[in-house]
């Protein structure tokens, strides 16, 4: 079974090892394999991407119900394929069954952010130059705006700034990285 997330569609790899069992770990225990797994697979994800313009979201490793899920987030600077996710679904698969670095079963999802998804690196901010964003600060306030610049460790927003009984103004404002709690581009639909 293969399928990966792209836009409102699902990609699923569930594959069993051969390799059964193991004994019950500490919850710090868990956890330092858990880290360790993460950082293994992310390096396996780096190595199947289809070429420079994909990059690494996110690999999430957790044990839900007696099995390791494994979710991958891939991108590019063009926008990410369900036939990109599915190879790099199969090929990430083949290479841990071969290599037995899950020896419980898995359940592995390879996806596409999506747009609800918080951008993470610069290289997201890029990509989206150009569209509305929310921005959600350390320090609790927001602030909405069309992206214009990511670089130099800030971004540059374009806001609009209406004051009552005033016509609406323009105003660009510069927001460090360091000081991003969160960002989430906004959908529009006009």
């Amino acid at each position: 079974i293969s399928a990966c997330l792209v836009g409102s569609e699902m990609c699923i790899r569930d594959r069993y090892s051969k390799v059964s069992g193991g004994d019950k770990k500490s919850p710090l225990s868990l956890f330092k394999r858990m880290t360790g797994l993460r950082q293994t697979i992310e390096k396996v994800v780096e190595n199947h991407l289809p070429d420079p313009s994909h990059f690494v979201v996110e690999v999430k490793v957790e044990d839900k119900a007696g099995k390791t899920l494994v979710l991958v987030l891939i991108d590019a600077d063009q926008g990410v394929t369900i036939d990109a996710c599915a190879k790099v679904s199969r090929a990430i698969s083949e290479e841990l069954e071969t290599n037995e670095m899950l020896g419980d079963a898995f359940i592995l999802e390879v996806s596409s952010p999506g747009l609800d998804y918080p951008l993470s690196s610069q290289r997201q901010y890029l990509k989206n130059i150009g569209r509305e964003l929310k921005v959600f600060s350390v320090s609790g306030s927001d602030i909405t705006g069309k992206l214009l610049e990511a670089d130099n460790g800030q971004v540059k927003l374009l806001v609009k700034k209406k004051e009552k009984g005033k016509k609406a103004t323009e105003e660009e404002v510069l927001i460090p990285f360091a000081e991003i709690k969160k960002s989430i581009v906004q959908v529009s639909f006009k």
